[in-house]
């Protein structure tokens, strides 16, 4: 093959691989969506609770808080009192985790769960340590939003739910 003919053919090879890079960065948006959707509802399902629809608004409303937690390097909820989410966090080293490891954090919480009314469902004593599990499978919650931001040195998740959870006095499921 000549000069001509592989210049002809490295712009070819150039074109499919921003192809494919373009439409894995499609694939990839939409397969974060579901994969956390999922991850969620595996668990819900597993307790008899109705699955989670995916929200656009609480997924934008999820990143706006993981790219300030990301920018500021604090780890902390969103304490607006207008806010009307509840609110899931998570942090890890970049790059370490899967989607599905994230919510599996929330979801051991589950070990030091019993039922009961909210914060009287911990077998620690301390609502803290069900918290995010309780939040992830109330049964009130109907949609989730999520966001993943990659911070100083760690991943940023933030998932953000309609209707909130953690009401006190009231039953998880």
């Amino acid at each position: 093959m000549g000069q001509r003919g592989l210049r002809k053919l490295a712009g070819c090879l150039a074109l499919v691989a921003g192809s494919t890079t373009l439409v894995g960065a499609v694939d990839v948006r939409g397969q974060f969506d579901s994969r956390i959707l999922a991850a969620h509802n595996r668990e819900r399902d597993a307790i008899g609770v109705e699955p989670l629809a995916w929200n656009s608004d609480l997924a934008a409303s999820a990143r706006r808080w993981a790219e300030h937690l990301a920018r500021s390097g604090r780890f902390e909820h969103d304490l607006d009192p207008a806010l009307e989410e509840g609110e899931n966090l998570w942090e890890g080293t970049r790059g370490a985790y899967s989607l599905e490891e994230m919510v599996e954090g929330w979801v051991r919480e589950k070990r030091h769960f019993h039922q009961g009314a909210f914060p009287d469902n911990s077998t620690t004593g301390n609502w803290e340590d069900v918290g995010h599990y309780t939040q992830l499978v109330w049964r009130e919650t109907r949609q989730v939003g999520c966001a993943l931001v990659p911070g100083r040195g760690e991943d940023v998740l933030v998932c953000r739910y309609s209707q909130p959870g953690n009401y006190e006095g009231e039953r998880p499921f």
